[in-house]
Protein backbone atom coordinates (compact mmCIF):
# COMPACT_ATOMS: atom_id res chain seq x y z
CA UNK A 1 0.00 0.00 0.00
CA UNK A 2 1.42 2.99 -0.94
CA UNK A 3 2.10 5.65 1.87
CA UNK A 4 2.65 8.61 -0.50
CA UNK A 5 -0.25 10.99 -2.58
CA UNK A 6 -0.87 9.51 -5.95
CA UNK A 7 2.22 10.48 -8.60
CA UNK A 8 -0.39 10.81 -11.51
CA UNK A 9 -2.18 13.91 -12.08
CA UNK A 10 -5.52 14.53 -11.02
CA UNK A 11 -8.04 14.43 -13.44
CA UNK A 12 -8.80 17.01 -15.61
CA UNK A 13 -11.49 19.02 -14.16
CA UNK A 14 -15.65 19.56 -15.76
CA UNK A 15 -16.64 21.52 -18.20
CA UNK A 16 -17.30 24.88 -16.13
CA UNK A 17 -15.25 23.80 -13.13
CA UNK A 18 -14.61 26.92 -10.78
CA UNK A 19 -11.36 25.49 -9.92
CA UNK A 20 -7.94 25.87 -11.44
CA UNK A 21 -5.14 23.99 -12.11
CA UNK A 22 -3.39 25.67 -9.06
CA UNK A 23 -6.11 24.98 -6.73
CA UNK A 24 -6.52 20.96 -8.13
CA UNK A 25 -2.65 20.52 -7.69
CA UNK A 26 -2.64 21.90 -4.34
CA UNK A 27 -4.91 19.47 -3.10
CA UNK A 28 -3.64 16.78 -4.82
CA UNK A 29 -0.36 16.96 -3.04
CA UNK A 30 -2.09 16.83 0.66
CA UNK A 31 -1.69 14.68 2.81
CA UNK A 32 -4.37 12.51 3.96
CA UNK A 33 -5.31 9.29 5.05
CA UNK A 34 -4.55 5.93 3.46
CA UNK A 35 -7.28 3.96 1.99
CA UNK A 36 -8.18 0.60 2.13
CA UNK A 37 -10.76 -2.19 1.15
CA UNK A 38 -11.99 -5.38 2.63
CA UNK A 39 -13.69 -7.81 1.19
CA UNK A 40 -16.53 -10.20 3.41
CA UNK A 41 -16.70 -13.05 0.79
CA UNK A 42 -18.92 -14.82 2.17
CA UNK A 43 -20.23 -18.92 0.27
CA UNK A 44 -22.97 -20.44 -0.41
CA UNK A 45 -23.15 -21.89 3.45
CA UNK A 46 -22.43 -18.93 5.01
CA UNK A 47 -18.39 -19.26 5.38
CA UNK A 48 -16.00 -16.62 5.46
CA UNK A 49 -12.95 -16.59 2.88
CA UNK A 50 -9.98 -16.15 5.10
CA UNK A 51 -6.30 -16.15 3.03
CA UNK A 52 -2.51 -17.10 3.95
CA UNK A 53 -0.10 -14.52 2.11
CA UNK A 54 3.58 -14.57 1.41
CA UNK A 55 3.70 -11.77 3.29
CA UNK A 56 2.65 -12.02 6.10
CA UNK A 57 2.35 -14.08 9.27
CA UNK A 58 -1.16 -13.50 10.33
CA UNK A 59 -4.02 -14.33 8.21
CA UNK A 60 -5.81 -11.75 6.49
CA UNK A 61 -9.61 -11.00 4.60
CA UNK A 62 -9.39 -10.06 0.93
CA UNK A 63 -8.67 -6.75 -0.28
CA UNK A 64 -6.17 -4.26 -0.37
CA UNK A 65 -5.05 -0.58 -0.74
CA UNK A 66 -6.75 1.61 -2.97
CA UNK A 67 -4.48 2.97 -5.48
CA UNK A 68 -4.70 6.53 -7.47
CA UNK A 69 -7.90 7.98 -8.30
CA UNK A 70 -9.54 4.62 -7.58
CA UNK A 71 -12.87 4.28 -5.38
CA UNK A 72 -12.77 1.83 -2.15
CA UNK A 73 -15.14 -0.67 -4.96
CA UNK A 74 -13.05 -0.67 -8.10
CA UNK A 75 -10.06 -0.81 -5.38
CA UNK A 76 -11.49 -4.03 -3.96
CA UNK A 77 -12.44 -5.46 -7.20
CA UNK A 78 -8.87 -5.28 -8.40
CA UNK A 79 -7.43 -6.68 -5.54
CA UNK A 80 -10.26 -9.53 -5.89
CA UNK A 81 -9.03 -10.40 -9.36
CA UNK A 82 -5.39 -9.34 -8.80
CA UNK A 83 -5.02 -11.90 -6.06
CA UNK A 84 -8.29 -14.62 -6.32
CA UNK A 85 -8.61 -14.09 -10.42
CA UNK A 86 -11.90 -13.36 -9.07
CA UNK A 87 -14.16 -11.15 -11.19
CA UNK A 88 -17.73 -10.69 -9.04
CA UNK A 89 -19.85 -7.68 -8.25
CA UNK A 90 -18.79 -5.80 -4.86
CA UNK A 91 -21.69 -5.63 -2.97
CA UNK A 92 -22.72 -3.27 -0.27
CA UNK A 93 -20.85 -1.34 2.37
CA UNK A 94 -21.22 -3.23 5.62
CA UNK A 95 -18.34 -0.86 7.90
CA UNK A 96 -16.03 1.73 7.91
CA UNK A 97 -13.26 1.40 10.57
CA UNK A 98 -10.42 4.16 11.02
CA UNK A 99 -6.80 3.49 12.37
CA UNK A 100 -4.77 5.47 13.78
CA UNK A 101 -1.13 6.41 12.75
CA UNK A 102 0.26 3.31 12.91
CA UNK A 103 4.30 2.15 12.26
CA UNK A 104 4.17 4.02 8.57
CA UNK A 105 2.70 7.62 9.92
CA UNK A 106 -0.02 7.36 8.01
CA UNK A 107 -4.11 7.05 9.71
CA UNK A 108 -5.60 4.37 7.55
CA UNK A 109 -9.37 4.42 6.31
CA UNK A 110 -10.97 0.87 5.62
CA UNK A 111 -14.45 0.54 3.42
CA UNK A 112 -15.72 -3.13 3.96
CA UNK A 113 -17.69 -4.65 2.05
CA UNK A 114 -19.95 -7.37 1.08
CA UNK A 115 -19.21 -9.96 -1.36
CA UNK A 116 -21.13 -12.83 -3.04
CA UNK A 117 -22.32 -15.02 -1.59
CA UNK A 118 -20.22 -16.78 -4.20
CA UNK A 119 -22.05 -20.12 -6.33
CA UNK A 120 -19.80 -23.52 -5.76
CA UNK A 121 -18.57 -22.89 -9.18
CA UNK A 122 -17.07 -19.19 -8.48
CA UNK A 123 -16.06 -20.48 -4.80
CA UNK A 124 -14.03 -23.44 -6.95
CA UNK A 125 -12.60 -21.45 -9.28
CA UNK A 126 -10.24 -19.33 -6.95
CA UNK A 127 -6.71 -19.39 -7.75
CA UNK A 128 -3.55 -17.21 -6.97
CA UNK A 129 -2.34 -15.67 -10.08
CA UNK A 130 0.38 -12.74 -8.46
CA UNK A 131 1.57 -15.35 -5.77
CA UNK A 132 0.93 -13.02 -2.90
CA UNK A 133 -1.34 -15.12 -2.07
CA UNK A 134 -0.58 -18.82 -0.99
CA UNK A 135 -3.87 -20.43 0.55
CA UNK A 136 -7.43 -19.61 0.70
CA UNK A 137 -9.94 -21.36 2.91
CA UNK A 138 -13.03 -21.11 3.52
CA UNK A 139 -14.44 -20.81 7.84
CA UNK A 140 -17.60 -20.86 9.77
CA UNK A 141 -17.79 -17.21 11.09
CA UNK A 142 -16.64 -18.75 14.70
CA UNK A 143 -13.65 -20.43 13.09
CA UNK A 144 -12.22 -17.13 11.33
CA UNK A 145 -12.91 -15.57 14.79
CA UNK A 146 -10.21 -17.99 16.42
CA UNK A 147 -7.66 -17.94 13.23
CA UNK A 148 -7.98 -14.09 12.88
CA UNK A 149 -6.19 -11.60 14.89
CA UNK A 150 -8.11 -9.08 17.32
CA UNK A 151 -8.64 -5.95 15.15
CA UNK A 152 -10.05 -8.47 11.82
CA UNK A 153 -11.90 -10.09 14.20
CA UNK A 154 -13.53 -7.05 15.47
CA UNK A 155 -14.16 -6.34 11.92
CA UNK A 156 -15.35 -8.81 10.75
CA UNK A 157 -17.87 -9.27 13.32
CA UNK A 158 -19.37 -5.94 13.47
CA UNK A 159 -19.24 -6.57 9.52
CA UNK A 160 -21.48 -9.48 9.71
CA UNK A 161 -23.73 -8.08 12.66
CA UNK A 162 -24.28 -5.29 9.85
CA UNK A 163 -24.79 -7.70 7.00
CA UNK A 164 -27.87 -9.30 9.04
CA UNK A 165 -29.29 -6.61 10.83
CA UNK A 166 -29.01 -4.42 7.37
CA UNK A 167 -27.17 -1.83 8.73
CA UNK A 168 -23.93 -0.12 9.00
CA UNK A 169 -21.03 -0.38 11.74
CA UNK A 170 -18.91 2.31 12.45
CA UNK A 171 -15.52 1.52 13.73
CA UNK A 172 -12.51 3.55 15.58
CA UNK A 173 -9.59 0.77 14.86
CA UNK A 174 -11.66 -1.89 14.87
CA UNK A 175 -14.18 -1.14 17.80
CA UNK A 176 -17.34 -0.19 17.07
CA UNK A 177 -18.39 3.50 18.28
CA UNK A 178 -21.30 4.27 20.56
CA UNK A 179 -23.70 5.46 18.04
CA UNK A 180 -22.53 2.62 15.47
CA UNK A 181 -25.88 1.36 13.89
CA UNK A 182 -24.27 -2.69 13.92
CA UNK A 183 -21.45 -4.23 15.93
CA UNK A 184 -22.35 -2.75 18.93
CA UNK A 185 -22.50 -4.99 22.10
CA UNK A 186 -26.04 -4.63 23.50
CA UNK A 187 -24.43 -4.63 27.26
CA UNK A 188 -22.43 -1.97 26.39
CA UNK A 189 -25.40 -0.07 24.51
CA UNK A 190 -27.15 -0.67 27.73
CA UNK A 191 -24.27 0.49 29.91
CA UNK A 192 -24.06 3.83 28.00
CA UNK A 193 -27.74 4.31 27.73
CA UNK A 194 -27.91 3.84 31.80
CA UNK A 195 -25.45 6.23 32.01
CA UNK A 196 -26.62 8.98 30.02
CA UNK A 197 -23.72 8.92 27.65
CA UNK A 198 -25.97 9.19 24.67
CA UNK A 199 -26.83 12.12 22.63
CA UNK A 200 -30.30 12.11 20.49
CA UNK A 201 -28.55 10.77 17.18
CA UNK A 202 -26.39 8.36 18.84
CA UNK A 203 -29.54 6.69 20.84
CA UNK A 204 -31.70 6.82 17.97
CA UNK A 205 -29.15 5.65 15.21
CA UNK A 206 -27.98 2.82 17.89
CA UNK A 207 -31.31 1.05 19.00
CA UNK A 208 -32.51 -1.97 17.39
CA UNK A 209 -34.46 -1.97 14.18
CA UNK A 210 -37.80 -3.80 13.78
CA UNK A 211 -39.34 -4.61 10.08
CA UNK A 212 -42.95 -4.33 9.82
CA UNK A 213 -45.48 -5.53 7.40
CA UNK A 214 -49.00 -6.23 6.93
CA UNK A 215 -51.00 -9.14 5.44
CA UNK A 216 -55.07 -9.73 4.63
CA UNK A 217 -56.69 -13.24 5.25
CA UNK A 218 -59.33 -13.68 2.71
CA UNK A 219 -61.06 -16.87 2.68
CA UNK A 220 -63.39 -18.39 -0.38
CA UNK A 221 -66.83 -19.03 0.27
CA UNK A 222 -66.02 -22.83 1.64
CA UNK A 223 -63.89 -21.45 4.50
CA UNK A 224 -60.53 -22.30 2.23
CA UNK A 225 -57.68 -19.70 3.11
CA UNK A 226 -56.60 -17.15 -0.11
CA UNK A 227 -52.79 -17.87 -0.38
CA UNK A 228 -50.44 -16.42 -3.03
CA UNK A 229 -47.10 -17.73 -3.83
CA UNK A 230 -44.05 -15.89 -4.60
CA UNK A 231 -41.68 -15.43 -7.09
CA UNK A 232 -38.64 -15.14 -4.97
CA UNK A 233 -37.37 -17.06 -1.99
CA UNK A 234 -38.63 -20.66 -1.53
CA UNK A 235 -41.30 -21.31 -4.20
CA UNK A 236 -42.87 -24.43 -2.28
CA UNK A 237 -43.87 -21.98 0.80
CA UNK A 238 -47.04 -19.92 -0.05
CA UNK A 239 -47.93 -16.47 1.95
CA UNK A 240 -50.94 -14.45 2.68
CA UNK A 241 -51.11 -11.42 0.23
CA UNK A 242 -49.35 -8.76 1.72
CA UNK A 243 -45.93 -6.71 2.52
CA UNK A 244 -43.73 -4.30 3.82
CA UNK A 245 -44.94 -1.03 5.16
CA UNK A 246 -43.55 2.06 3.78
CA UNK A 247 -43.43 3.66 7.11
CA UNK A 248 -40.56 5.64 5.96
CA UNK A 249 -42.72 7.84 3.61
CA UNK A 250 -45.63 7.93 6.76
CA UNK A 251 -47.53 4.61 5.32
CA UNK A 252 -49.59 3.27 8.36
CA UNK A 253 -50.45 -0.65 8.70
CA UNK A 254 -53.71 -0.94 7.35
CA UNK A 255 -53.13 0.88 3.86
CA UNK A 256 -49.92 -0.44 3.47
CA UNK A 257 -52.66 -3.90 3.73
CA UNK A 258 -54.88 -2.26 1.31
CA UNK A 259 -51.80 -0.97 -1.06
CA UNK A 260 -50.28 -4.68 -0.82
CA UNK A 261 -53.95 -6.50 -1.59
CA UNK A 262 -54.27 -3.69 -5.06
CA UNK A 263 -50.72 -4.26 -5.86
CA UNK A 264 -50.94 -8.14 -5.77
CA UNK A 265 -54.38 -9.39 -6.42
CA UNK A 266 -55.58 -6.64 -8.79
CA UNK A 267 -58.07 -5.67 -6.42
CA UNK A 268 -58.95 -2.26 -4.52
CA UNK A 269 -60.81 -3.75 -1.25
CA UNK A 270 -60.52 -1.86 1.99
CA UNK A 271 -58.97 -4.27 4.95
CA UNK A 272 -61.44 -5.44 8.08
CA UNK A 273 -60.28 -5.11 11.63
CA UNK A 274 -57.44 -6.30 12.73
CA UNK A 275 -57.61 -9.92 13.97
CA UNK A 276 -53.73 -10.29 15.65
CA UNK A 277 -49.94 -8.53 15.54
CA UNK A 278 -47.71 -10.84 15.02
CA UNK A 279 -43.84 -10.42 16.71
CA UNK A 280 -41.16 -12.58 15.45
CA UNK A 281 -37.27 -12.28 16.10
CA UNK A 282 -34.04 -14.35 15.42
CA UNK A 283 -30.58 -13.71 17.40
CA UNK A 284 -28.63 -11.18 15.27
CA UNK A 285 -31.25 -10.02 12.56
CA UNK A 286 -34.12 -7.20 12.94
CA UNK A 287 -37.40 -8.42 14.51
CA UNK A 288 -40.54 -8.72 12.58
CA UNK A 289 -43.81 -7.36 13.30
CA UNK A 290 -46.82 -8.28 11.13
CA UNK A 291 -50.35 -6.97 10.87
CA UNK A 292 -53.01 -9.13 10.16
CA UNK A 293 -56.59 -7.76 9.01
CA UNK A 294 -59.81 -9.74 7.66
CA UNK A 295 -60.25 -9.54 4.11
CA UNK A 296 -63.97 -11.27 4.50
CA UNK A 297 -64.74 -13.80 2.21
CA UNK A 298 -64.44 -13.77 -2.09
CA UNK A 299 -66.94 -14.89 -3.58
CA UNK A 300 -66.31 -16.13 -7.15
CA UNK A 301 -66.77 -13.33 -8.88
CA UNK A 302 -64.09 -11.38 -6.79
CA UNK A 303 -61.64 -14.98 -7.10
CA UNK A 304 -62.06 -14.39 -11.11
CA UNK A 305 -61.03 -10.61 -11.39
CA UNK A 306 -57.52 -11.23 -9.42
CA UNK A 307 -54.87 -10.59 -11.20
CA UNK A 308 -51.36 -11.48 -10.41
CA UNK A 309 -48.16 -9.19 -10.79
CA UNK A 310 -46.01 -11.97 -12.74
CA UNK A 311 -42.47 -10.63 -11.30
CA UNK A 312 -43.72 -10.89 -7.94
CA UNK A 313 -46.38 -13.61 -7.70
CA UNK A 314 -46.56 -17.23 -9.57
CA UNK A 315 -49.73 -18.19 -8.71
CA UNK A 316 -52.80 -17.92 -6.09
CA UNK A 317 -54.98 -20.63 -4.65
CA UNK A 318 -57.29 -21.26 -1.44
CA UNK A 319 -56.87 -24.14 0.99
CA UNK A 320 -59.23 -25.67 3.25
CA UNK A 321 -57.68 -24.86 6.78
CA UNK A 322 -56.60 -28.68 7.75
CA UNK A 323 -54.95 -28.53 4.49
CA UNK A 324 -52.25 -25.11 5.83
CA UNK A 325 -49.56 -27.63 6.54
CA UNK A 326 -48.87 -28.68 3.09
CA UNK A 327 -48.58 -25.18 1.73
CA UNK A 328 -46.92 -22.32 4.81
CA UNK A 329 -43.99 -22.82 6.75
CA UNK A 330 -45.04 -23.38 10.45
CA UNK A 331 -45.09 -19.70 12.02
CA UNK A 332 -47.51 -18.96 9.11
CA UNK A 333 -49.46 -21.65 9.59
CA UNK A 334 -50.07 -20.67 13.31
CA UNK A 335 -50.35 -17.22 12.67
CA UNK A 336 -53.32 -18.01 10.29
CA UNK A 337 -55.04 -20.26 12.51
CA UNK A 338 -55.16 -17.61 14.92
CA UNK A 339 -56.43 -15.22 12.71
CA UNK A 340 -59.56 -17.94 12.22
CA UNK A 341 -60.03 -18.13 15.69
CA UNK A 342 -59.93 -14.45 16.33
CA UNK A 343 -62.81 -14.04 13.49
CA UNK A 344 -65.00 -16.06 15.13
CA UNK A 345 -64.61 -14.16 18.02
CA UNK A 346 -65.84 -10.57 17.13
CA UNK A 347 -63.80 -7.87 19.40
CA UNK A 348 -61.42 -9.74 19.96
CA UNK A 349 -57.11 -8.95 18.66
CA UNK A 350 -54.80 -11.20 19.39
CA UNK A 351 -51.42 -10.98 20.72
CA UNK A 352 -48.99 -13.26 19.18
CA UNK A 353 -45.26 -14.34 19.16
CA UNK A 354 -43.90 -16.84 15.98
CA UNK A 355 -47.49 -17.18 15.03
CA UNK A 356 -48.28 -18.29 19.18
CA UNK A 357 -50.37 -16.35 22.00
CA UNK A 358 -48.96 -14.79 24.35
CA UNK A 359 -50.03 -15.23 27.58
CA UNK A 360 -51.77 -12.04 29.27
CA UNK A 361 -50.62 -11.07 32.67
Amino acid sequence: MPDQPPSSPPPPPPPGSPYTDSVRAYYAAQPSPLVAATGIVLDARGRVLVLTTSYKAELELPGGGVEDTETPEEGLARELKEELDLSVPVGRLLAVDSRPPGPLGRSLVAHVHLVGPLTPEEASAISFPDGEVTEARWLTPEEAYEALDTRKTSRLRAALAALYSGSLAHLIDGVPQPGSPAGLDPARRAELEHAGAYDTAGHRAARPKALTAASVLFTDSAGGVLLVRPAYGDPDHWNLPGGGIDSDVGEIPRTAARREVLEELGLDLAPGRLLAVNWSHRSGYPARVRFLYDGGTLDAAALTRIRLPQTELLAWRTVPPAELRRFARPALRRQIEACLTARANPGRTLELHAGRLVAQG
